[in-house]
């Protein structure tokens, strides 16, 4: 398990650092701003927070960020941001697209990137999406093979295109192995209550779940606490849930942030999407999972299901319907 995980973490650090010479030798480090909407434990804010403190460690940017910035001070706080000078502002607008957008308009020398579901607008403001939902479909393949119940569950957010693709890739996933496993979903109408996943994992068990996939945090408690296998997303969660979670999507920023950064050093717009530095064949994501767990057989699927979507030979369906 060690071996395994270590071989997948420094596939994912390789290509977090390979555009980092572009903006590395610059004279001075990029002011970047971070505008977490959640705290940043939370899983997608922490995988943020994590690939900015890197580069601030590294020098190449000043960071400064605010976590817990709920949608109605969103664009104050990018507005003051841009005029404390930041060059770079990251963090998320779902739930204020329009208004993100017209903050950005108002300051043209500030690039904005931002995870978003809508599209970029003019040349500072870019986004980018969390697509890791190729990994989400490999642990799905994982899991048809070992449910016995043959009932999984999925515990999401709200049901916006991000998070819908993510839940109906995992469902994806489980059906192309297990075309007859039924697939509970329910979505907690926030994106950080642990304890509220907690109760709808609870309610997914009690409805003969017996796999949980965890959008949210909290969603591994409840299967720990009844005792089934749990997967996990964003972050690798198997460390904290050992017995538990034996199969995480992973998704690393630092990709992202290194293409934007590049932009801004060399002075390009970065009013564009730059959602593909997260994928799965570019190095931005991947499965790291407990060898042993699931059947050998289903690992070796798995794998060779992998291999073709690194080679871009099989393409995860991107489904962003709310899933039934």
């Amino acid at each position: 398990m060690i071996s395994r995980r270590a071989i997948l973490g420094s596939g994912l650090a390789l290509a977090a650092s390979s555009t980092l010479a572009p903006f590395a030798r610059a004279a001075a480090p990029i002011k970047v701003a971070g505008i977490h909407g959640s705290p940043v434990e939370n899983a997608w804010n922490s995988v943020l927070h994590k690939a900015l403190q890197e580069a601030a460690a590294e020098g190449v940017i000043e960071y400064v960020f605010s976590e817990g910035v709920s949608g109605t001070d969103y664009p104050r706080a990018m507005s003051e941001y841009a005029e404390q000078g930041a060059k770079l502002v990251i963090g998320e607008t779902f739930p204020v697209e329009k208004q993100a957008r017209q903050v950005a308009a108002d300051y043209p020398d500030t690039a904005f990137v931002m995870g978003s579901s809508g599209k970029e607008a003019g040349d500072n403001f870019g986004v980018f999406g969390t697509w890791n939902f190729d990994g989400a479909y490999l642990a799905g393949m994982l899991a048809g093979k070992m449910t016995k119940s043959n009932i999984v569950g999925s515990v999401g957010a709200m049901p916006i295109p991000e998070v819908n693709m993510l839940i109906n890739a995992f469902a994806a996933g489980v059906k192309s192995v297990n075309p007859d496993a039924k697939h509970l979903v329910t979505f907690i109408g926030t994106f950080f209550d642990p304890p509220k996943a907690r109760e709808a994992g609870l309610a997914q068990i009690d409805a003969r779940a017996d796999i949980l996939f965890g959008e949210r945090i909290g969603t591994a408690d409840a299967a720990k606490e009844r005792g089934i296998k749990s997967v996990g997303s964003l972050i690798d969660y198997t460390p904290r849930y050992p017995d538990t979670v034996f199969a995480n999507a992973l998704w690393n920023f630092r990709p992202i942030l290194n293409a934007a950064l590049a932009d801004v050093a060399a002075g390009k717009p970065t009013g564009r999407d730059y959602t593909a530095y997260g994928l799965m064949k570019e190095g931005g994501s991947d499965i790291v999972y407990v060898k042993g767990v699931a059947p050998a057989e289903a690992e070796a699927a798995m794998e060779a299901k992998r291999a073709e979507i690194k080679a871009g030979s099989f393409e995860v369906p991107k489904i962003m319907d709310e899933p039934k």
